[in-house]
């Protein structure tokens, strides 16, 4: 118990000594373990944050074209195939998240899209997954993320549909490691008494979170990663063709993007800054930057990235020591006051601090666009209805044969 006063004592964390002398003994081992974890130099972030609303020098970056890559097909498919075959490539699932926005406290994966039956996101993911399987006539290893929060039923879930016909052992999960919210003042909140108030520390972590976890280390052949985000029920995962693409550029890592249907639309944009690769968003361009043609009489920076990103896992364990960017967001933070009462405040009241994928791009050093058909590959379900609904999702699917 002193050593951990001590502890809380140097970082200005005295409140959590009378919290932890009013706990009894196991809600005492419990909090103490979370206190051991804190990443301090994170949580003291609160006090000078890194200012990452300014960019460098901007310009548009070059990449592949849907004409390129149909020029091109073959002789990328052909070295992706081959990639796919060698054990070289995984597959890792961002599926942290509930599907709360659609009206459901399960995962997001678990929910059903069909209409005369049952389809499940994690299924149709696993179904276009499956399709470059057969393709290749090899298994890609598949990690799945999950967060406290949903481990349980994730896994419940596919283990009770079978995996949806994908191999058992070909399947990993680990989960997203988390980070503690402070106050204004930088005093770490509760959100019970033996409880601190813990988020996943953004898509960012991903890659902390699957190397702590030691999955990796059942597929000892690989040195690529697609990472993708759970949403988009359309995309292609493991696609020889990108895969290909990626591999023979001698780049660390590749992105699938979309041609922005207007200068204003709310994507990220990925770009050169200071000559090196990166994401920005679309309220950072300028509007000359948003407006600005290229050479091929399309918007120069045209390049919508739909987190789907192709890493090099050479590069991500040579880089894993940069620390990539902490964001510290000011959130509206439930927790329990001095009284030990739960307040549900209505306005942003503390800080939580997350890393984002797109901050990855930059640090990999190099990287390659690579462009998708729209329609054919990007059905985001953010919403229930209207724009990147449910709705609209279904119409995709159904638009690209698939029965709902």
């Amino acid at each position: 118990m002193k050593e951990i006063e001590k502890l809380l004592q140097a970082h200005g964390q005295q409140h959590l000594i009378s919290v932890l002398e009013g706990l009894d003994k196991e809600q005492q081992n419990k909090l103490i373990a979370q206190i051991k974890s804190i990443d301090w130099n994170t949580v003291e972030l609160w006090k000078n944050p890194e200012d990452l609303s300014g960019k460098g020098r901007v310009q548009p970056i070059d990449g592949l074209s849907l004409m390129d890559i149909e020029a091109r097909k073959e002789e990328f498919r052909k070295i992706g195939v081959q990639a796919i075959q060698d054990g070289k490539v995984g597959a890792v699932l961002l599926a942290g998240g509930q599907g709360t926005r659609l009206g459901s406290d399960a995962p997001k994966g678990a929910y059903n899209i069909g209409l005369t039956r049952e389809l499940y996101i994690f299924e149709q993911l696993i179904c276009n997954l499956l399709e470059v399987c057969k393709q290749c006539n090899a298994f890609v290893p598949l990690f799945v993320m999950t967060s406290d929060k949903n481990d349980g039923d994730t896994r419940k879930f596919l283990e009770e549909h079978g995996f949806f016909g994908y191999p058992r052992e070909f399947v990993r999960f680990f989960v997203q490691e988390m980070a503690p919210s402070v106050d204004f003042d930088g005093k770490l909140l509760l959100e019970d008494k033996a409880q601190l108030v813990l988020s996943p520390n953004g898509n960012g972590g991903w890659y902390s979170s699957i190397a702590k976890a030691g999955v990796l280390d059942d597929f000892l052949k690989l040195e690529w990663l697609n990472v993708f985000a759970v949403d988009n029920v359309l995309q292609r995962i493991a696609d020889p063709v990108f895969v290909g693409a990626t591999v023979g550029s001698g780049l660390n890592c590749g992105a699938k993007v979309v041609r922005k249907n207007n200068p204003y639309e709310k994507v990220g944009v990925l770009c050169l800054e200071d000559n090196m690769p990166s994401v920005i968003e679309y309220y950072e361009l300028t509007d000359e930057m948003a407006n600005q043609m290229g050479a091929d009489g399309n918007l120069a920076y045209s390049f919508g990235v739909i987190l789907n990103y192709l890493f090099s896992l050479s590069k991500l364990r040579e880089t894993v020591g940069k620390r990539i960017p902490i964001h510290v967001v000011k959130k509206k933070i439930p927790h329990l006051d001095g009284t030990g009462a739960l307040v549900k405040p209505e306005t942003e009241n503390g800080y939580k601090f997350e890393t984002l994928i797109l901050d990855m791009v930059r640090v990999m050093e190099s990287c390659l666009p690579f462009e998708v058909v729209r329609e054919r590959e990007f059905a985001p379900i953010k919403n229930k209805t209207g724009v990147d609904s449910v709705e609209s999702a279904r119409a995709l699917l159904q638009q690209n044969g698939v029965k709902l």
